[in-house]
């Protein structure tokens, strides 16, 4: 049963110094070059906050920590120590302006995917070439990244080529070559990880960062519900067959309650209902469990998520 009274609705912690706060996580820069980043329990779409799911940034948190612990030897990564469920201390990175994400099919929904693309007649894109006659959700010959420059002041994120990359400065030579090949073998690791549990890791993101040093650094989330697709492995090839959509662990249930009652970019988000709201919830630990094969275990201390974050944190009040 879910507790819809244990959310994280923010950590706005006044005791914390040089805070910032994004649409899903509330950050605070530390002096010594580390920061701590909170994952709340908002979920966004359409440019907004749609609403608070219980237990979703603990899940994410804990998703992330899976694979960072199951990825620390092919890229080091920002993490420092977790003193909370919801939240990472890591090094504080100067990120780089491109996002990475890599694609092993045929998918996606969005007016930049490589499936909406393939279908307007594209065999060309993002420095790709794809061979004629591949169908929907239909696995790509070898994985492909797609970068997109990464826009840090509200604006949409571009399609790049890797050419591009370089010649506008984004990344040296260098820089892309080291992520390019990271990138392919996190892809590589998630999926071999994925297929022992039943899941077919669809397509990732990744972004990177470099320390004081210069050197790259893995930072944000990986192979979380969010920032991942994932589809079960049972039932996929099925739905290759027949065109229709693979089975999947589907977060979009409040996404498409608002979209089929108002227009989200504009009008007024009507009241989500509750049952709407746990089912969300319920997909979320799903996910975590058929992810990482362990159980989820919500961390139900102190009288709510905010009192047990700042309790936590207090070693960090300044």
């Amino acid at each position: 049963m879910i507790d819809l009274t244990r959310i994280l609705n923010d950590a706005r912690i006044p005791e914390l110094p040089n805070p910032y706060f994004g649409k899903v996580r509330d950050c605070y820069d530390l002096p010594d070059d580390r920061r701590i980043l909170i994952s709340s329990d908002r979920i966004s779409a359409f440019d907004r906050i749609l609403a608070a799911i219980p237990y979703k940034g603990q899940v994410l948190t804990q998703t992330a920590r899976y694979w960072f612990d199951h990825t620390a030897d092919i890229c080091p990564n920002h993490v420092l120590e977790y003193p909370d469920p919801n939240v990472v201390i890591g090094k504080r990175l100067t990120i780089l302006p491109v996002e990475i994400v890599v694609r092993g099919y045929l998918a996606g929904t969005t007016g930049t995917s490589i499936l909406t693309l393939y279908k307007k007649g594209a065999r060309q894109m993002y420095g790709h070439n794809l061979p004629d006659g591949l169908r929907d959700n239909q696995a790509l010959p070898t994985p492909i990244i797609t970068p997109t420059s990464k826009a840090f002041d509200g604006g949409h994120d571009e399609p790049m080529t890797a050419d591009e990359i370089v010649s506008q400065g984004l990344l040296t030579a260098a820089q892309w070559e080291q992520i390019s090949a990271i990138s392919l073998a996190l892809f590589a690791r998630g999926q071999e990880v994925s297929a022992k549990r039943g899941l077919i890791l669809v397509d990732t993101k990744y972004e990177f960062g470099t320390d004081a040093e210069g050197n790259i650094i893995l930072a944000d989330e990986i192979h979380t519900p969010d920032s991942s697709r994932y589809w079960l492995a049972d039932g996929y090839a099925q739905a290759l067959e027949s065109g229709s959509r693979p089975p999947s662990f589907d977060k979009d249930v409040i996404r498409a309650w608002v979209a089929d009652r108002c227009d989200p970019y504009h009008d007024e988000i009507p009241e989500i209902p509750a049952d709407k709201i746990a089912a969300t919830a319920q997909t979320y630990i799903d996910a975590y469990e058929a992810i990482t094969g362990q159980q989820f275990v919500p961390d139900t201390s102190d009288a709510t998520p905010l009192d047990r974050v700042r309790a936590n944190l207090a070693p960090y009040f300044t």
